[in-house]
């Protein structure tokens, strides 16, 4: 087999050769961007799911729906250690200044760059980079507190893109990395110009977590958001994801071989991109058969090792790696808080801030109080590769 032809495309958010079984999604989201154009009511998008799932993926054909429709797309993703505003700003200064070059929208929208000048005092970001030839728009958005001052930014920006008749989608990935103040803040700004009927929308992506983060940030979440679940592929779709881009390169799976890959990769889309694409480089000839596939696991076990999982692997501390090995031996999950403590020997009360660690770092998540899970699927499997052995047993 041609590995140059290899149509298979394991990465970060790298779109597959076969967008399979998200169709309902993505026309979800073309029918909420055509309703905020045209000034109609719509839910914003948070799409929830776990690692894998191709979230990323969605939101990056999102971004090219929304800019195919004139509209003027934002694109960031939060973690750990940068605030919202410093996500936000540059992107905010790009489209506002591009939106002043427009004459017929351009006092407007010096008022907007005057305001984001404003709060870009207000919340003590850094400057260097950002210059804009405006003074400070006195009065707005500048009391430094940033629930108030972020939803004064977004109506700002959203009377320009009325003016300009240019939409703005916000697609803010790894939601879930947002703090309290920061999410709350946002809603309660999509919620104002939402309210005034402005055409700006916010299509968001996050772990499992993320849902219950927003209901407590504001009960009103769920009433200014659709909450999609992404999951792992259907078999007829994940044989779809794998079948199509193989023949429009002239070459097949056979039943077995199909089988085996779905089986052991559970249908998560960016799982079958690394099967798919050793199973093709090891092949020898169309059909790709179950051999083959069994040949190429340990080279798409040995790739994940080493990147998908031991990047998240070495963020970790030794206590939360235990709490993980010991998550493991209990197999995939969901787990009982106590029965993760009894596995390492000690009390519930002594790990759960190693447990909230965990969560904060995205490595698993609650769905049901006392409930744990792994948010990376396959992670159970690879702790007990990377520590073959259980932590011992501390005792009290």
């Amino acid at each position: 087999m041609e590995e140059t032809l290899n149509p298979f495309a394991p990465g970060a958010g790298t779109p597959p050769p076969e967008l399979a079984g998200r169709s309902d999604i993505l026309k979800s989201a073309e029918v909420s961007l055509a309703r905020i154009a045209a000034v109609r009511p719509a839910k914003g998008l948070i799409l929830i799911g776990l690692r894998g799932v191709g979230k990323t993926v969605l939101l990056n054909e999102v971004q090219k729906i929304a800019e195919n429709t004139n509209y003027e797309a934002v694109f960031v993703e939060a973690h750990e250690g940068k605030r919202l505003g410093d996500l936000l700003v540059p992107e905010l200064r790009r489209v506002l200044l591009k939106m002043d070059r427009v004459g017929a929208a351009s006092e407007v929208a010096k008022k907007a760059l005057r305001v984001l000048r404003s709060f870009i005092s207000s919340v003590k970001i850094k400057y260097e980079g950002l210059e804009l030839d405006v003074k400070p728009e006195p009065g707005v958005a500048d009391t430094g507190d940033l629930e108030s001052d972020l939803t004064q930014l977004f109506v700002a920006l959203g009377e320009a893109a009325k003016a300009r008749k240019r939409p703005v989608a916000l697609i803010i990935d790894e939601l879930q990395y947002l703090d309290e103040a920061e999410l709350s803040a946002l809603i309660m700004a999509v919620h104002r110009v939402t309210q005034k009927q402005l055409p700006v929308i916010l299509v968001g992506a996050g772990l499992p977590q993320l849902v219950g983060q927003m209901g407590r940030s504001k009960s009103y979440a769920e009433r200014l958001f659709e909450f999609p679940p992404i999951g792992p592929l259907s078999t007829p779709d994940a044989k779809k994801a794998l079948q199509d881009p193989a023949k429009a390169e002239g070459a097949e799976f056979n039943a077995q071989a199909l089988s085996e890959i779905i089986k052991v990769t559970e249908g998560y889309p960016y799982f079958l991109q690394e099967w798919g694409y050793h199973s093709w480089n090891i092949s020898e000839k169309s059909p790709i058969d179950l051999n083959t596939v069994r040949k190429a696991h340990k080279k798409a076990i040995d790739r994940l090792d080493k990147s998908f999982f031991r990047v998240r692997f070495d963020r970790l501390t030794n206590r939360e790696k235990d709490y993980l090995r010991a998550m493991a031996e209990l197999g995939p999950g969901p787990h009982r808080s106590g029965d993760i403590a009894e596995a390492l020997g000690v009390k519930v009360e002594t790990v759960a801030p190693v447990r909230n660690n965990l969560i904060r770092k995205g490595m698993i998540y609650s769905q049901q109080h006392g409930e744990t899970s792994f948010t990376v699927p396959l992670f159970d499997q690879y702790m007990k590769r990377v520590m073959p052995k259980m932590p011992k047993r501390r005792g009290g």
